[in-house]
């Protein structure tokens, strides 16, 4: 895991976008409903949660400005894709912050 998030450094503003995003829920559970395929189309996204389309959308484009996932349009659909290398990248980040506040 090191070595992948070696390759993806991760500025302080990129941790701290990434942290608020985890930090809600809501984004929370569409990270890890995203994180479950390959590529999960937004459709999947609407039938899974019940919040409107704009609420959805809102939190996409926060994962996505944080650096966690990669929305592609394709048409009239979206599909996402998370990074597993920003992912990982913030998880050894946070290991490090944490060890270092012993």
């Amino acid at each position: 895991m090191a070595s992948i998030a070696r390759r993806t450094r991760l500025t302080a503003e990129r941790f701290e976008l990434i942290a608020k995003a985890l930090a809600d829920p809501r984004r929370m559970a569409l990270l890890e409903t995203i994180a479950g395929e390959e590529e999960c189309p937004c459709q999947r996204l609407r039938r899974e949660f019940p919040v409107s389309k704009g609420t959805i959308s809102h939190h996409i484009k926060e994962l996505v400005r944080a650096g966690l996932i990669e929305a592609r349009r394709e048409g009239q659909y979206l599909h996402c894709e998370i990074r597993r290398d920003v992912l990982q990248a913030y998880t050894v980040e946070l290991l490090r912050r944490v060890k270092g506040a012993r």
